[in-house]
């Protein structure tokens, strides 16, 4: 079984790259964008369909991830 990325190896920050914002890894799409986009109503297809660099693995598992930290601090 592989195991699933961690939120550190999903975005980047880097100076370089977009002013140094957070951003999925190997792209120039800052990670706000996603929830951004999910805010307006756009589904997940209609996001990668808009932000092709996107891979849907990734994105998926930063809404699964961010989901689990949310529930973890909800409980603490």
């Amino acid at each position: 079984m592989i195991p699933s990325p961690t939120l550190d190896e999903l975005i980047t920050a880097d100076p370089d790259i977009m002013g140094g914002r957070r951003v999925f890894r190997g792209t120039r799409v800052p990670i706000e964008v996603l929830f951004e986009n999910l805010a307006d109503g756009l589904s997940i297809d209609e996001i990668l369909s808009d932000y092709e660099t996107l891979d849907r693995e990734d994105v998926v598992a930063v809404l699964q991830l961010t989901s689990n930290a949310i529930a973890r601090a909800d409980a603490a």
